[in-house]
């Protein structure tokens, strides 16, 4: 993601980021942290819309 938004604790030690790829596309990605530096495994990733997107570019505006 270029640019990775909320970054939150998932179910089993996993991780769901949401944010921006450079095509502009919002994205929820669900991740498990390698034992590796720098490295993750990705277990799914796919495009917001709807009430969801809504949600979370709302609450990106709050933050600002």
């Amino acid at each position: 993601l270029l640019k990775p938004g909320e970054d939150r604790l998932g179910r089993e030690g996993s991780r769901i980021v949401l944010g921006q790829t450079n095509a502009g596309r919002y994205l929820r990605v669900i991740y498990v942290p390698d034992p590796e530096p720098e490295s993750v495994f990705v277990i799914t990733a796919f495009e917001l819309s709807g009430k969801p997107l809504t949600a979370y570019k709302r609450r990106r505006r709050k933050k600002r």
